[in-house]
């Protein structure tokens, strides 16, 4: 996807190759040594010659990226809003799973775009559905919503990031041995994230 780059990187005297990535609110890397980079701490950001040149607050990151270099600087520089990485038309009928008080900045970005809500089961014709799990006893309810999922409707699974309560590798099994397929994982917040999964296209 053009998201994670094996490239070489310099940063103040310290120069290695490793694996770059692109996440939706910071750039990390790991080689010899490991940077994370928050979107909030570069203060410029520019490409010269292939080099995505990022000026943060604790010096310049240099990284070799070619031809991706033009759409890293892009990304860094304009970065989709949550809704829109998150896919929800104009209109959409929307299901909410487990969402409390606690998100009203969600619903309102939600509401922004479709007044068809509900925030209880999931509807013949919903096409986005929201299941907030932060246990597994939350996750088992993915075997009843999938059943219930018809054609293209698409199910955002949100989840805490860095819990050993519940883990990524937790949904992904959790959604696949319900019959579903993952397609993409974005940054929810600054606490969760959300991993995308649809009905494969074969069995619609």
């Amino acid at each position: 996807m053009g998201n994670e780059l094996k490239c070489r990187i310099r940063f103040g005297k310290r120069e290695s190759e490793g694996k770059a990535l692109l996440e939706t609110n910071e750039v990390l890397f790991r080689g010899d040594f490991r940077l994370k980079i928050p979107f909030a701490t570069i203060q410029s950001a520019e490409v010269l010659n292939g080099h995505l040149h990022l000026d943060t607050v604790e010096g310049v990151a240099i990284f070799e990226l070619g031809a991706a270099a033009e759409k890293w600087c892009e990304k860094i520089l304009h970065p989709k809003s949550r809704i829109e990485k998150l896919g929800i038309k104009t209109g959409a009928k929307v299901a909410l799973i487990g969402f409390g008080k606690l998100h009203e900045d969600f619903f309102g970005e939600i509401a922004e775009r479709t007044k068809a809500v509900t925030k209880s089961d999931v509807q013949q014709d919903t096409e986005w559905i929201f299941l907030k799990a932060e246990t597994h006893k939350e996750l088992a309810q993915l075997s009843k919503i999938s059943k219930a999922m018809r054609g293209a409707a698409a199910l955002w699974i949100v989840y805490p990031k860095g819990r050993p309560t519940i883990t990524e590798s937790d949904v992904l099994s959790a959604g696949r041995k319900a019959g579903l397929k993952d397609l993409k994982v974005v940054g929810f917040s600054a606490t969760h994230t959300a991993l995308k999964f649809v009905i494969p296209i074969s069995q619609r």
